[in-house]
This record gives structure tokens, sequence and C-alpha cells, in this order.
């Protein structure tokens, strides 16, 4: 799976900032205020819980979100993002006590650090009247001020007012709060990858858009290829005076061959079977230029599906397969198979290799297709060629469309 430079680098710099927010909040705090230190256990609190989230989205990012958004797989995304949220929040509930720690209420802070509550140093700088009431009598507190709230009688002092305790409860407001921020991550992650794959998408057609144009002028180098059709010319010359059937047939032939270079050469997509059609008419043509010793073997499938094809995609292969596979001297042979399956073409052509290749111009290179494959495809396709010492193999699996 390919990344985009761009996406990392936006991830690299919201991470960045992040991670640095702690450190610039706590020292802009430690110069205002004079009393404060530069705690470093306060930033590592901190940092260990963005860890946390830093970890989970390395995860969605590199091995959940390509699911979603390359390869169309919700059902599966849906359900490993849910496990992960259900495991997110039963981390956070078991883990409760540990962040309630730091956000103990004002009175314990005080009494943690040694210091009276706030209403226990109010009383004690407050002056104390002489204590004129009964040894039965409690004292009356000076106007203005309210009395101390009674210790229980274990002498735990009672939370002040607008302190509640946390609640006991399967989730609390920190819980909720962590959750949200975790579905917030994603969907951030979701559209950051959906942003760049569209823009990728957009830049992909646009290349070929310009590639269709240029493989359009590779296409006329069929109607005008000199070499093809002054062999073909002759072949059916041939035939006039020995079987003016054959020629007749031959010229046919020749005629839907130029007739589907003109028409659908320059289509996005064209049937099966019109491509299989003029496969088997340049094999025809083909054979006319040969003796016994070349053996062309071609199954194509007889029954074709309603699917469609990037036109003259496969000729190529045949065409280079004649120009290098083909021998006057010696026995020669091409063998092309092609099996449908599943939406999916599969494409083998096997030939053998001359001592001295016939030199033919024109025609598509196989690099051109290589890189109209690259474009079409992406990474939905397979494609192996095997050039040993006296076989070429080549073997293609694409995608077909509806």
């Amino acid at each position: 799976m390919n990344y985009s430079k761009h996406e990392n680098a936006v991830y690299a710099a919201l991470w960045g900032l992040l991670f640095t927010a702690p450190l610039l909040s706590l020292y802009v705090r430690t110069a205002t205020d004079s009393s404060l230190s530069f705690d470093w256990h306060e930033v590592l609190v901190v940092w260990r819980q963005f860890a946390i989230f830093f970890g989970i989205f390395l995860v969605h990012n590199f091995l959940i979100a390509p699911l979603l958004v390359y390869r169309q797989r919700r059902a599966l995304y849906c359900s490993i993002v849910t496990a992960i949220l259900a495991g997110f929040i039963l981390y956070q509930c078991t883990n409760r006590p540990a962040h309630m720690e730091h956000r103990k209420p004002p009175m314990a802070q005080h009494e943690r650090q040694g210091e009276a509550p706030p209403d226990e140093a109010f009383f004690d700088e407050a002056p104390t009247p002489p204590d004129e009431t009964g040894p039965d009598e409690a004292p009356t507190p000076p106007d203005g001020l309210r009395p101390m709230p009674p210790k229980h009688p274990d002498g735990r002092q009672p939370s002040p007012r607008g302190h509640r305790q946390p609640s006991p409860g399967f989730m609390d407001m920190h819980d909720i709060v962590a959750v949200v921020i975790l579905i917030l991550m994603l969907g951030m992650n979701l559209g950051i990858k959906f942003f760049f794959k569209t823009r990728d998408d957009r830049k992909r057609l646009h290349a070929l858009e310009k590639q269709n144009l240029e493989q359009q002028l590779e296409y006329l180098k069929y109607q005008i290829n000199p070499h093809f059709f002054m062999n073909t010319l002759n072949n059916i010359h041939a035939l006039v005076d020995i079987d003016p059937e054959k020629a007749q047939h031959t010229i046919l032939e020749l005629s839907k061959m130029m007739r589907f270079v003109l028409y659908e050469g320059n289509k996005q997509g064209v049937p099966l079977s019109r491509e299989f059609d003029f496969i088997r008419n340049y094999l025809t043509l083909m054979k006319l230029r040969y003796t016994d010793k070349v053996r062309i073997n071609v199954d194509l499938p007889g029954e074709v599906p309603d699917l469609q094809i990037p036109p003259l995609m496969l000729i190529t292969f045949i065409e280079n397969a004649f120009k290098h596979g083909i021998s006057y001297q010696h026995d020669s042979f091409i063998d092309i198979c092609v099996t449908i399956g599943q939406r999916q073409l599969h494409f083998q052509c096997r030939n053998s290799k001359a001592d001295s290749p016939v030199q033919e111009k024109g025609g598509v290179g196989l690099a051109n297709v290589k890189q109209r494959l690259n474009l079409l495809y992406d990474n939905n396709y397979t494609l192996s060629i095997q050039d040993e010492a006296d076989i070429y193999n080549v073997e293609l699996t694409i995608p077909l469309e509806g």
C-alpha cells in the first residue's frame, strides 16, 4: 500500500503540535507565576494519555482505515472499529482510579498538602470572642460567619458544597469525553485519507486522459503500418488466383479489424466479445504469412460474459510474440489462452524465441502497456513475464467491469 508523503507530513505535524502543547502550556504558566516550578511529572502524565490515542491512531491509519478507503470492506471495518471502541471503554473504566487521582476536589488537595481547608483557615484567622456561654451551650460565632460543619463520628470531614464525589456508574464524564475524542480522531483520520485518495484519483484520471490521447496515436499505427498491410495484401493477392473465396474472406477480416481500430480503439472499454473477435481476425491474417512450421494454438472462451475490457489490451502481447517468436528456419510456436472467472480475466501467451527475430515497427510497446495497466488498475492487477532461454511467457490477470 502506497501512502502519500503529504498525508504522512500532515499526521506528523498534528501529532507534533499535540505532544508539544503540554510543554508550552507548562512553560507559560511557570514563566508568568514565579511560585510554580516546571514539573516534568505533569507533562509525562499527559503524554501517557496521548500515547494511548497515538497507538490506536497508528493501528487505525496503517491497518484498519485502508480496509474502508481502498478496499471498500465496510462491514469488516465497522466490526473492527466497534471492537476497538469497546476495548477502549473497558480500559477507561478499569483504570478510572488512576485518572481520578488527578481530579481531586480542592478540599482533598488542601488536606494532601497539609493546609487547612478554606473554611477552617477562615475561622483560624478570625478573632475569637471571649467565652461567655455556659458549659452546656455552644459558642455563638460572630455575625457574618457561618459555623464549621460538624465532623462525622469517625473523624472524616464531609465534602464541601459544590464538590460531589465521582459517580459510581459504569462511565463518568471523563470516560465519555475520552471516547468522544477517540471517535473524532478516527473520523479525522478517515477524512484526511479520503481527501488525499480523492486528490490522487483526480491526478490519476488526468494522467489517464493524457495517456489515452497518446495511446490513440499509438493505435493509429495499426492503420498506417505499411509493413503489416504490405504482407497482408500480398497474401490476399496470392490467394486471388489460388482460392478466390478465401481471398474474399481475408479481405473481410481485414476490414473488420480496421473498423474495430477506428471506432473502438479510442473508447475506455469494449465488450469482451468484440475484443476476442479482433484477436481472432488478427490471428487469421497472420496465419496467412507463415507455413506449417509455425504452430499457433488459440484457446478463447466460447461463452463470454457481458463484461468490458480496455480495447487492444491483449493484442500487444500477441503482436510481440509474432515479432520475436517466429522463425522461418526452425519450428516455432505461439500458445494463447484466455480464461474468465470471478469477474477477472487471466491471459497467457507463450512463444518460442527466434534466433533472428522479425523486426517490425509500429504497434504499442510493452513499456507503454505496463504504464497503461498502472494507470487503469493501480495495484489491482498482476503481470508476470518470464524470459527464458528458448521460451517467452507472459501472464496477465486484470479485473473486469460490467
